[in-house]
């Protein structure tokens, strides 16, 4: 595999403007009113992202500005019963598993009953998502609420560049949050790496070690252009092919295929066993054929991708009294509604209202 970067990813910076508003979707054929989430282009969802808060404690140079971040005021919030509400309407509908993002999902002091009462729902998987800046604390009573798998959000092994990505918070207590979550009784947490050209795609390698060292599965995600400043280029983005490549020629690799994985990474393992990688490449090579996600943001949308600023507004119709059979055809519209791809390539693109951290990861 070629280490060589594509062309579209040494091209000059490119500003989005702001999405104002939704075009209309498509013609799309007859969507079924029962049985499975299924799209027009018949795409089966299955994968449902909670996100419970638009806080977070960090600041991440990808994704909110240092200062001036606005965020919800907590009325408009899902409580956990409404939280509940909706994941019983998706599993209905077919949904298999749930994954609670934020902003920083820990930051919210209910989260351990939202995890209980998500377990409750019976998907057949529950992950979480966290910066584990609380994770020490907390990981017994996740997992004693039912809480099956973790992700990791650390963009460095270096405690002084980590600090200046995130701009808050210390290494060393990431990575003690990591040894707690294993200790509670957790499986190793996947640790999510964001690359940004120039800032830590040096430390491929060194992620490469670390995956192999503790057993941790590394997954490289390209930089998304869903930063709170505005400023993605495609000069920024280190793309998936050129991470594998640089790997591979340290410690051979070999491609993953696990029928029914619901992860969005494509999935090496080292040949000699020890350890295992993943790259998400949202931007060089989209995986959009394949989505299966609905995303539920903290103030209560329901979102068929993550660059669409397709909206349904579940909030208002749980407190005014809707019907189960009117929350599941609500959901069925914005699959209904779900265009074939991101468009990041096209040139109309225009960046989602949303960041990252008001959307959910």
């Amino acid at each position: 595999m070629s280490a060589a970067l594509p062309a579209a990813a040494v091209e000059e910076p490119v500003r989005f403007r702001r999405r104002q508003e939704s075009p209309a979707s498509p013609a799309q054929p007859a969507l079924p009113g029962s049985g499975a989430l299924v799209d027009g282009f018949g795409r089966v969802h299955a994968d449902l992202r909670i996100s419970i808060t638009d806080r977070c404690n960090f600041r991440c140079t990808y994704c909110m500005p240092e200062d001036g971040m606005p965020f919800s005021p907590p009325e408009e919030l899902l409580t956990p019963a409404e939280i509940e509400r909706v994941a019983r309407a998706a599993r209905r509908l077919g949904v298999r598993g749930a994954r609670v993002t934020g902003g920083e999902p820990l930051l919210r002091r209910d989260v351990v009953d939202i995890v209980e009462r998500l377990a409750g729902v019976g998907f057949e998987d529950l992950a979480l998502t966290t910066n584990a800046w609380r994770l020490a604390r907390l990981a017994g009573e996740l997992r004693r609420a039912g809480l099956q798998r973790l992700n990791v959000s650390c963009d460095s092994l270096r405690p002084e560049r980590f600090a200046a990505i995130r701009r808050r918070g210390e290494l060393s207590r990431v990575l003690a949050g990591m040894d707690a979550a294993e200790a509670a009784g957790f499986p190793p947490p996947k640790v999510n790496v964001v690359l940004v050209a120039g800032v830590n795609d040096d430390e491929v390698l060194d992620f490469a070690a670390f995956a192999r060292r503790t057993g941790r599965p590394v997954r490289f995600i390209e930089l998304m252009p869903l930063d709170a400043d505005g400023a993605w280029s495609r000069q920024q983005v280190v793309p998936g092919r050129s991470v594998v490549a640089q790997i591979g020629a340290a410690w051979p690799l070999v491609a993953l295929h696990v029928p029914g994985d619901p992860s969005p990474a494509t999935r090496y393992r080292f040949a000699d066993g020890e350890g295992e990688i993943g790259i998400i490449a949202s931007v060089t090579e989209p995986f959009c054929g394949t989505c299966d996600r609905l995303r539920l943001t903290a103030d209560g949308a329901v979102r068929n991708c993550l660059f669409s600023d397709d909206e349904r507004p579940l909030r208002q119709l749980l407190r005014h009294g809707a019907s189960d059979d009117e929350l599941e055809a609500e959901l069925r519209r914005s699959v209904g509604a779900k265009r074939a791809g991101h468009g990041i390539d096209e040139p109309g693109f225009l960046r989602p209202a949303r960041t990252m951290s008001r959307i959910g990861g």
